[in-house]
């Protein structure tokens, strides 16, 4: 026997002996094994659920962004613009002030 284990003969033995309680360490057995397969997929339902919110957050904030960058380009744009017509209109008025002068 080592450290516990029981020797050749022993399983025969208790089964014989006990014959229910084997019975009952087989369902046991049976139901620890159903356990560990439904929070098997269980987990892999958890993860699962985990990545897709991961790439929803992803995917907002990435739209967000694209959002927030063209907001961005937009007021430079208008104001690129907006400093152009103002510089060409004085430019224009001092030439012609200094042509007709």
């Amino acid at each position: 026997m080592i450290l516990g284990t029981p020797g050749p003969g022993a399983d025969r033995r208790s089964v014989e002996r006990y014959p229910s309680a084997a019975v009952k360490m087989r369902q046991s057995l049976n139901q620890l094994e159903r356990a560990f397969v439904e929070e098997a997929a269980l987990d892999r339902d958890r993860r699962e659920l985990l990545r897709r919110t991961a790439e929803r957050r992803t995917a907002k904030r990435r739209s967000e962004r694209r959002v927030k960058q063209g907001k961005s380009r937009f007021i430079v744009l208008s104001v690129t613009l907006l400093a152009t017509a103002v510089i060409v209109s004085v430019v224009m008025f001092r030439a012609l002030y200094l042509i007709l002068e």
